[in-house]
């Protein structure tokens, strides 16, 4: 009988069909995302700032909620606010801080990405599984997510006890 090697792990496999499935998926989504004029990075930072109370986040949870380093996140939320999507507004418990907030165009932009995107999420990704296997798969991403990444949800407490410092319009 021959030895199971090493290589052959299936942990490894686990691991290598996720960034596969990761490669391929932002490859079928940057199509469409590009027709709305968003990247990736910019999908992501809309995304999180619509689904986070008052629409805001400190601009240092944002760094640590997505996979771009702060001055990354910096460079996108100045695109974003050049065109009208993103605003930024002190913060009154850190002077060094700053609120990213999600302007009534950003979310008029990111929900009108999101309408034609969740047809590539659900093509791509969530269609090709039963409702039981996706429960199952996002329960146990979320166990992974939270013990690997626990930042992923940084601030958004903190965001909901804010009071929104600007008014979430477009100048």
């Amino acid at each position: 009988m021959a030895t199971k090697r090493i290589i052959d792990d299936d942990r490894l496999t686990a691991v290598g069909l996720l960034v596969e499935v990761h490669r391929g998926l932002t490859n079928k989504f940057a199509t469409r995302l590009a027709h709305h004029g968003l990247s990736e990075n910019e999908l992501e930072i809309l995304l999180r700032l619509g689904r986070t109370p008052n629409c805001q986040l400190r601009m240092s949870d944002l760094a640590a909620q997505t996979s771009l380093t702060t001055s990354g996140v910096t460079r996108v939320v100045d695109r974003l606010e050049r065109g009208g999507l993103v605003n930024r507004a002190s913060c009154d418990t850190d002077r060094r801080g700053t609120w990213a907030v999600l302007t009534d165009a950003g979310l008029e932009r990111v929900t009108a990405a999101v309408a034609e995107h969740i047809e590539d999420v659900d093509r791509w990704y969530t269609g090709l599984l039963t409702p039981e296997q996706l429960s199952a798969l996002v329960e146990a991403l979320r166990i992974v997510r939270d013990t690997v990444r626990p930042e992923a949800v940084a601030g958004v407490a903190e965001a909901a006890r804010a009071r929104p410092r600007i008014a979430a319009t477009s100048p």
